[in-house]
């Protein structure tokens, strides 16, 4: 039996331990693949821990294989973030998808994606909300309810939703379970053992204590990391000052743009930046996203028609590795552990991505580990 798990492990926290041994408990013989955003996660946020010591938490900690979810995924929203996911899942071969929920009623989350994708009336309500100045999850929400008289606004609900929507559109034999999810995603108080990432990174930049909250190498990996939001905003803001279209970019629309050139100079702070250009429909998640793409320089031809073009590995155990030994054959893209310069669009970005990170962060050697890094 293989399980997989799509992940950001922003930071890897005793949630995430809490799925993984529930997983084990009630498939104790599987082999665990997981997913993993890099240097920027769904949300925009940069990753407060690097990959490579991301890889070696998970393994730690009972992952058997870990797939790196290239950042022209991973920095997105929900639909796109999902389809680059369950591609590779799929490619793969796993079994069975597992995701925390907080319904955690998959028959349910079953029949809403039949709506998106069986129901006339379903895209005219979106466009209608839309129209009317919602944010796409809201518009999105909103229309499931009109049809269904089911409510659905909770983060991981609806990534489930789009994990459920792109295996059925893939036509995929992958089974999907959930897992309550036991505490508020965007909860911002420290109140048991588990709390939510937002908490924990909330937390750290107000120097408490988090101990109590995440596994003994997260902890350890943690206690050297420096606030480095001041470095993300200068380079910023740079980019920014020094980019006469920032239409280029991707999830940059007509009209933000402005919006983003006329505050960019009141600002001190990435915070400020977003409060101040944010409105109903752009959100301060989107808005982040976008600032993302523009200071990775994302345009929208790159990221126009993406499709997962390789899979690369940035660790495993015996087990894992003795499961690419044994489906690699049945495999049709190429499986890769490092960066070459391969006419790989999307590799190519993830280079220059990390690049981009390692200046945010202080951090020449990831330039080098992205180069030379073998696997753990």
């Amino acid at each position: 039996m293989s399980i997989g798990i799509i992940c950001e492990y922003n930071p890897f926290h005793n949630g995430h331990l809490y799925q993984i041994n529930e997983i084990k408990k009630i498939y104790p013989d599987s082999t665990i693949i997981c997913v993993m955003s890099s240097s920027f996660t769904e949300r925009g946020d940069i990753s407060i821990l690097n990959k490579w010591d991301k890889t070696e938490i998970a393994l730690k900690y009972g992952i058997d294989l870990v797939i790196e979810l290239p950042f022209v995924f991973s920095s997105q929203s929900a639909d796109i973030f999902a389809k680059g996911a369950t591609n590779i899942l799929n490619h793969l071969k796993v079994d069975k998808l597992i995701f925390g929920s907080e319904t955690n009623d998959i028959g349910l989350l079953n029949k809403l994606v039949d709506i998106q994708l069986n129901n006339k009336n379903y895209d005219k309500l979106v466009k209608e909300y839309l129209d009317k100045g919602y944010n796409y999850p809201t518009a999105m929400s909103k229309s499931l309810y009109d049809l269904s008289k089911i409510k659905i606004d909770q983060p991981n609900d609806i990534l489930g939703i789009s994990y459920i929507k792109e295996l059925k559109k893939l036509k995929s034999n992958i089974e999907v379970e959930t897992i309550k999810r036991t505490n508020d995603y965007h909860s911002t108080s420290l109140n048991n053992s588990i709390a939510s990432a937002t908490s924990i990174r909330l937390a750290l930049q107000n120097n408490k204590n988090i101990k109590k909250y995440v596994p003994e190498l997260t902890y350890k990996c943690l206690k050297n990391i420096k606030n480095f939001d001041n470095n993300y905003f200068s380079l910023l803001k740079y980019k920014i000052l020094s980019t006469q279209d920032l239409t280029i970019y991707q999830t940059v629309d007509e009209g933000i743009d402005t919006r983003i050139k006329k505050y960019i100079n009141e600002c001190n702070t990435l915070d400020e930046l977003i409060n101040k250009i944010k409105t109903k429909r752009f959100t301060y998640n989107r808005i982040k996203r976008m600032l993302t793409h523009i200071i990775c320089s994302f345009t929208k031809e790159e990221a126009n028609n993406i499709e997962i073009e390789y899979i690369r590995i940035l660790g495993f155990n015996n087990k894992g590795r003795n499961y690419l030994k044994n489906i690699k054959k049945n495999i049709s893209i190429p499986i890769i552990t490092g960066y070459k310069n391969n006419n790989s669009k999307i590799l190519n970005i993830e280079y220059r991505v990390t690049t981009i990170y390692s200046c945010i962060v202080n951090n020449n050697e990831l330039i080098k580990k992205e180069l030379n890094k073998p696997i753990y």
